[in-house]
């Protein structure tokens, strides 16, 4: 009897850390659609290289690049952006447009390099 509950609770500790594991990725905890539904008020200066970004947008990329700067480029590059109609060259520049000091410039995100 002592052996049984003995395993059911490894076999709980380990079902509780494979999950963990897998729900941490490039954006943490946070499932990458959540992090790309958060710079939705970016979507139109990812389309237009020379539009004005919006400050609540510069804001959320900002808050990003703090947090988790690679997340912001796993978003950009993602399934969803795609879909979204994101152009991630000109997505990728949004952190310099915005003036955002900090940004992780000269580093790669897929085959673009930020600026």
């Amino acid at each position: 009897m002592k052996w049984c509950k003995f395993i059911s609770v490894a076999l709980m500790s380990l079902l509780i850390t494979l999950a963990s594991v897998e729900a941490a990725g490039e954006c943490g905890r946070m499932p990458i659609g959540q992090a790309a539904a958060s710079l939705s008020p970016c979507l139109a200066a990812t389309k237009n290289p020379r539009g004005k970004v919006p400050p609540v947008c510069c804001a959320k990329v900002g808050a990003l690049i703090r947090t988790n700067p690679r997340c912001l480029c796993a978003v950009m590059l993602s399934p969803l952006a795609k879909k979204a109609g994101i152009n991630p060259g000109v997505a990728i520049a949004i952190p310099k447009r915005c003036n955002i000091r900090n940004r992780p410039s000269g580093k790669r995100c897929g085959r673009y390099i930020v600026p």
